[in-house]
């Protein structure tokens, strides 16, 4: 039997250990700062000037993105295409996960590919492709036509709604990924013990998968509005330079109106509403789920 150490030297051992755990910790702590803290902090202290030189120190930037109501709509706009992307994203993507959650092993490396084989190419490679599915001389307007559906090419690229399906693919792993890992994770005895009290297979899904599966749909949801409200390349190639996003926004004032201030304004309020979005979404998750456990 092993005997127990001294206060003493349980000091000792537990700063030993806390030690070491800093020395694992402490390079990504560093890239973390160097590459995600440092470029913010820089970002910020150039939207808090008020001339492109910055000489002056002003919230000038702020409240005149603030102020401004085609500013605030932008913000809106792409606020709101995020939710969509969202939404439509959680539709595909949850029966997708369930389909490879109640399949054989065979068929789960079917999927699997499936899944992640668009995480192999670009994301501009993949929105290209969606630029010649959905142009005047696409495969669905060709589709369309021949099966008499119109009788002329139709407008479906440089739309918005255009833009919410080539986002809704390119981010899908992102929302099927983490629905599977938590899937995988229920006990497969509580689907049978329900099914065996009587309860249905819709009434076990709703009362037993569905909420068991929340927190994959949450981080799910989270990934993907975060990235799609920040997706740049597909927003402007797919939506033409037609549809004022942020991204797009940000890049206009720093490249073409070498406005950098105002462009980290833009990017730093992009940055916030996510990040409030985001704690809220939380917040109010834990709460339900602190309702449903009371």
């Amino acid at each position: 039997m092993t005997p127990a150490p001294v206060p003493g030297e349980a000091v000792v051992l537990r700063r030993s250990r806390l030690l070491q755990q800093w020395q694992l910790v402490l390079p990504l702590a560093l890239f973390f700062a160097a590459f995600v803290l440092g470029p913010l902090a820089l970002l910020g202290y150039v939207s808090l000037h008020a001339d492109v030189s910055l000489e002056e120190a002003s919230l000038t930037q702020y409240t005149k993105f603030l102020g401004d109501g085609f500013n605030l709509g932008v913000l809106g706009a792409t606020l709101w295409l995020g939710l969509k992307v969202t939404l439509l994203t959680l539709l595909i993507g949850y029966p997708l996960a369930y389909l490879y959650s109640v399949s054989t092993s065979r068929w789960q490396g079917v999927l699997m590919l499936l899944i992640v084989l668009p995480l192999l190419t670009s994301a501009v490679v993949r929105t290209f492709a969606w630029l010649v599915i959905l142009g005047r001389q696409g495969i669905v307007n060709e589709l369309l036509v021949a099966v008499g559906l119109f009788e002329m090419p139709a407008k479906l690229l440089y739309t918005p709604a255009a833009v919410v399906v080539a986002l809704a693919q390119i981010e899908l792993p992102l929302m099927v990924l983490p629905i599977i890992t938590v899937l995988a994770g229920i006990d497969p005895n509580l689907r049978q013990a329900s099914l065996s009290l009587g309860a249905g297979s819709w009434r076990t899904f709703l009362r037993v998968i569905l909420p068991l599966s929340a927190p994959g749909v949450l981080a799910g949801c989270l990934l993907v509005y975060a990235s799609s409200v920040s997706a740049f390349v597909t927003q402007t190639l797919v939506g033409g330079g037609q549809q004022m996003f942020m991204p797009f926004y940000i890049y206009q004032q720093a490249i073409q109106a070498n406005n950098y201030p105002f462009a980290a304004a833009i990017a730093m309020i992009l940055l916030a509403s996510v990040l409030a979005i985001v704690v809220t979404v939380n917040l109010l998750a834990r709460r339900m789920r602190g309702v449903v456990h009371g």
